[in-house]
């Protein structure tokens, strides 16, 4: 009985033994074998979003510079008002140009005088010509010093006729309709004619309507076209949408961001838009329903090329992939996997083709909306 006893502890005690190493070698493997999360691709939705940071820019605005020197003798608009064509924005005194004006005036009439005195003196040498009082050669010089004096006159009306063009410079006007929103100067400033270095002494911009400029990156750009409809959205008025129009494309990809500049047109009635405002422009884009989307943690780049993992029975299989639209943080895939593929999320650098792997968990690519959003300034 005793010996019974001693050999059912024995059996007993290997058998233990025995289930505890297999559940401690099958723990080991478990542990040896890498846990991965895997994604489901989505589908993209038939419209999409695209959202880009854009330019507000007044339809026209001049900068207003001085043509004539001086002092600054009265400014009658300031920023913010609005003005008519021809409307008077400051009057410059110019004393110097002034005196300029008199002297050549002087020097007109004084060319006039002497061009009457030689019209005078070729006539009457003409005269004397004829009766062989005078030689042909004093003829033509009298003759060709009226024609000298008359050129001279010439020369002083012109000199006359351009100061009084720069005199018309001492009104500064408004060139369009539009609102002043540069006033550089005040009364008794120094001005200097031709000083583009300086500052402008005004401008003037044209709001009625607004330009706003956009870089639409290479791969949106066969979908932009003239009178394609899109919204503006403002910080300043985040509860309001603002309506906009593709009217031109510069129809060139710039190297160094591979984007092309496209022009809409906003307009403007109650002059909400502002010259220099930052805006966020939307276009409504047609989707391939074919397409799948991905999250950009997913994607594997290496020397042959930009790949995916998946797993297939436990096992890792790495997806040549064709990468279509990039918004960021996520990309749409035009080939390469299905929409049933387990994708692995934030795969390891280590992780190799054949490669076991356990899956801790399971979910589908995360939605955004259907909108592919550009980086904003400060992101």
């Amino acid at each position: 009985m005793a010996a019974i006893i001693v050999i059912t502890l024995v059996v007993g005690g290997i058998l233990i033994r025995t289930h505890n190493e297999s559940a401690l070698a099958k723990a080991t493997d478990e542990d040896a074998t890498p846990s991965v999360d895997v994604i489901t691709p989505r589908h993209t939705a038939p419209q999409s979003v695209l959202r880009l940071p854009g330019d507000v820019q007044a339809w026209y605005e001049a900068p207003i510079y001085a043509q004539v020197s001086g002092y600054l003798r009265m400014w009658y608009k300031d920023i913010g008002a609005v003005v008519k064509a021809g409307d008077l924005l400051a009057v410059i005194d110019t004393p110097e140009l002034d005196q300029q004006l008199r002297q050549a005036q002087a020097a007109l009439g004084e060319a006039v005088a002497n061009e009457k005195l030689a019209e005078v003196t070729a006539a009457r040498w003409q005269h004397l010509l004829v009766t062989n009082a005078v030689s042909r050669q004093s003829t033509d010089v009298a003759t060709s010093d009226e024609a000298v004096k008359r050129a001279a006159v010439a020369a002083a009306q012109a000199d006359v006729d351009r100061l009084h063009a720069l005199e018309a410079f001492k009104r500064l006007i408004a060139p369009f309709d539009g609102v002043v929103t540069v006033r550089r100067t005040d009364v008794g400033a120094l001005i200097r004619a031709n000083g583009v270095s300086d500052p402008e002494l005004f401008a003037v911009a044209d709001i009625h309507a607004m330009r706003v400029y956009v870089r639409v990156p290479q791969s949106y750009t066969a979908q932009i076209h003239v009178g394609m409809q899109a919204r503006l959205r403002l910080p300043d008025y985040p509860d309001r949408v603002f309506a906009a129009r593709v009217i031109t494309a510069a129809h060139q990809i710039a190297l160094t961001s591979r984007t092309m500049l496209v022009e809409l047109e906003a307009p403007n009635p109650d002059g909400a838009l502002s010259p220099g405002s930052y805006a966020t422009v939307e276009f409504e884009l047609r989707s391939d329903p074919h397409t799948l989307i991905l999250p950009t943690s997913a994607l594997i780049f290496q020397q042959h090329g930009m790949q995916v993992a998946t797993v297939v029975n436990g096992r890792v299989a790495l997806r040549q992939i064709r990468i279509g639209r990039d918004t960021g943080t996520e990309v749409e895939i035009t080939s390469g996997i299905g929409p049933k593929d387990e994708v692995i999320d934030s795969p390891p650098d280590s992780l190799a083709s054949g490669e076991q792997v356990r899956v801790a968990g399971h979910h589908p690519a995360p939605p955004n909306g259907g909108a592919a959003d550009m980086p904003q300034p400060g992101q």
